[in-house]
């Protein structure tokens, strides 16, 4: 492999790995704060997607489509904790699964109702519709970069959100001791809905900004929860800080074993993983 086609593969690492972080962020935060078993959380990246695939072929500016979905997935968020999620904190974990299992499958067939089981194409936007010349025969697309700016500068804002703000200390302590936090007088169900809320955000974001990239189509949720699970299992359950190390890790390990090795690409992941449990079993990072 020559530098040009490294330099290649290792953007591509970097562009999936974050991409993976925003997904597994806010899984993190719902599974490591609010004890939450979330196994419907790809299907908000599956929303997120085919929003943008809509309000582009509406308004034909993805800028627009991305602001307009995220409010719409943060509300749909904070509607769903409200109605659903917050009467299942104490239960059982089992009944979490059981749940949000079977939203999986009220979304599937509320996204067929609303816009059908067609594969669809969006666009990218005509300014980042170029590539740069990395030599005579290879290029790397300009849009690649740019969804990596957006999530590293979503990472940078989370982490200032948890680490630096009075709401991420309140977000910290409730994820230390909710009885603890509650008797301070800080209304921890309020917490739990903004957390709940910005982790739908962030999955549907993640739909948004790589749907011009991998299509929009029925099932697309499905495939990215197991690798958003793997992350937080590897990074440590409820550590943002986790998430990223573990999504940046799985990116590399996942492009480059598919260049170079890729009679075990399906299986390196995983082995990452089981390695990583075997010195760490709490993941890399406790939250």
């Amino acid at each position: 492999m020559d530098f040009a086609n490294f330099l290649i593969q290792l953007l591509n690492s970097v562009q999936y790995g974050l991409l993976l972080f925003m997904l597994a962020a806010g899984l993190t935060l719902i599974f490591g704060i609010m004890g939450v078993v979330n196994l419907a959380h790809g299907t908000f990246y599956m929303l997120g997607a085919y929003l943008a695939w809509f309000f582009t072929s509406h308004f034909d500016n993805l800028l627009i489509a991305i602001v307009l979905g995220a409010l719409l997935a943060v509300a749909f968020g904070w509607a769903l904790e409200w109605l659903l999620i917050r009467h299942f904190y104490k239960r059982d974990h089992l009944d979490q699964v059981l749940l949000t299992f079977g939203l999986i499958y009220i979304f599937q067939e509320a996204r067929s109702i609303l816009w059908g089981d067609d594969v669809h194409s969006v666009a990218v936007p005509a300014m980042f519709n170029g590539a740069i010349q990395l030599t005579e025969n290879l290029s790397y697309p300009v849009y690649r970069l740019v969804v990596s700016a957006v999530c590293a500068g979503l990472a940078l804002g989370l982490y200032l959100l948890i680490s630096k703000t009075r709401l991420g200390m309140k977000i910290r302590a409730g994820a230390f001791n909710r009885e603890m936090t509650e008797s301070l007088g800080i209304n921890i169900r309020f917490i739990h809905a903004i957390v709940f809320a910005m982790g739908v955000g962030l999955a549907a974001v993640a739909g948004m900004v790589a749907a011009p990239i991998s299509s929009v189509y029925p099932g697309m949720g499905s495939s990215v929860l197991i690798m958003c699970f793997v992350v937080v299992v590897i990074g440590g359950i409820g550590s943002v800080r986790g998430a990223l190390v573990a999504a940046l890790m799985v990116g590399l390990v996942d492009t480059f074993c598919k260049v170079l090795l890729p009679e075990i690409a399906g299986m390196a992941v995983y082995m990452l993983m089981a390695a990583v449990l075997l010195f760490k079993p709490e993941g890399l990072f406790k939250s």
